[in-house]
């Protein structure tokens, strides 16, 4: 079992100048939903994602060596970096990079020995309401590793990937589950070897020919600014009346899920997510202060599919993150129909008529 100390890095034995990497990592859409966190980003109950494929963030991690020997005071011993997105200077970003650095200083001890420019995109419209957050440390904690293995070069695979997971989660939660794999579980889970609460995990059980090249079109009913911030979100579940009951509930369906990514039963799987994305939004509608996320064309959307659903019996069901857009998931043998379902039903419901397709993908990837 790992702990957060088998991250601690034993002194290096390379060193190096200057540098750079560039890598790519996705968003990822949960199935059973993270909601609720105890300190140092544990989650209070395990959850589970699709990986997108699409929907990325690209990150150009350049690096030098300070060798300045009288720093001037007031900079001795600090974090030394630029930030830049679609490369302009992007300062509001920069405490956030900054208080991920303070978080996981003691598992990269060389972050203040250097000066990084950090120049992100997205693949995806800015302010549309895809979580960028998860893609974008994932992409961070990928460029900040392959430096620690430069340093390192006899690290494994295996505890790179998982030390890279680990770190994402220190800047997102859900960061941990853009790494690898397809299918993510992340938090302990009985029937999940190798679970657990500190990074996330590749599926270990067979997943089903139905579930291969699953499609996420994302519906982008609402891109304006959250109405409230998952941090904020998170917190309100320490008081929440229902919130042991949801969390013993996250494990349940977590076990069922298990057994649905073997035997492919879309019937019983379509239950699962769409009670997942309702029960989310349920626990925000009845915390307080207390939150209604949806829109009325989320619920339009959401009426509208299930009434497709039972006059085709097309395998199509709905997820949602907290806030208004709505995933559709649907696997690939029904693309056509779904497609044109979308665009004759579902578009004027959309702001602007957007809406972005994507699909499971397999996580990071070095440029």
């Amino acid at each position: 079992m790992f702990t957060a100390n088998d991250f601690i890095p034993t002194p290096y034995t390379q060193s190096i100048e200057s540098g750079q990497f560039q890598w790519s990592a996705p968003s990822n859409i949960a199935l059973v939903k993270y909601w609720g966190k105890k300190d140092n980003q544990i989650p209070a109950n395990p959850s589970v994602s699709f990986t997108l494929n699409n929907c990325k963030t690209i990150t150009k991690l350049t690096f030098a060596k300070k060798h300045i020997s009288t720093p001037p005071i007031g900079t001795e011993n600090k974090f030394s970096f630029d930030l830049l997105f679609e490369g302009k200077p992007k300062e509001d970003f920069k405490p956030k990079i900054q208080k991920f650095f303070e978080r996981i200083e003691s598992y990269l001890p060389f972050l203040k020995d250097y000066h990084f420019t950090i120049d992100t995109q997205n693949t995806f419209p800015h302010s549309s309401g895809i979580a960028s957050s998860a893609s974008g440390m994932a992409a961070l904690a990928m460029n900040l590793m392959s430096l620690e293995k430069t340093l390192n070069p006899a690290m494994t695979d295996d505890y790179f990937y998982k030390k890279a997971s680990f770190l994402a989660r220190l800047g997102s939660g859900s960061a941990c589950r853009s790494i690898k794999g397809q299918v993510v579980a992340w938090g302990q889970q009985a029937n999940i070897e190798g679970s657990s609460d500190l990074f996330g995990v590749e599926f270990p059980s067979a997943i089903h020919e139905n579930f291969k090249n699953y499609q996420d079109t994302i519906l982008l009913v609402d891109k304006g600014e959250k109405q409230v911030s998952s941090t904020v979100g998170h917190d309100l579940m320490h008081d929440h009346p229902f919130a042991e009951r949801r969390f013993a509930q996250a494990h349940e369906n977590l076990d069922k899920l298990i057994a649905l990514f073997e035997n492919g039963n879309l019937e019983e799987f379509i239950k699962i997510i769409e009670s997942e994305a309702l029960t989310l939004h349920s626990m925000m509608m009845t915390s307080m202060p207390y939150y209604i996320l949806m829109k009325p064309n989320t619920l339009q959307i959401i009426n509208t599919i299930w009434k497709f659903r039972n006059e085709t019996q097309i395998p199509v069901c709905f997820t949602l993150d907290a806030g208004a857009n709505v995933h559709v998931l649907y696997p690939e043998n029904q693309k056509e129909k779904v497609l044109q379902f979308i665009k004759d039903e579902l578009v004027d419901y959309c702001q602007n008529a957007q809406y972005i397709c994507d699909e499971i993908g397999n996580g990071a990837m070095q440029l």
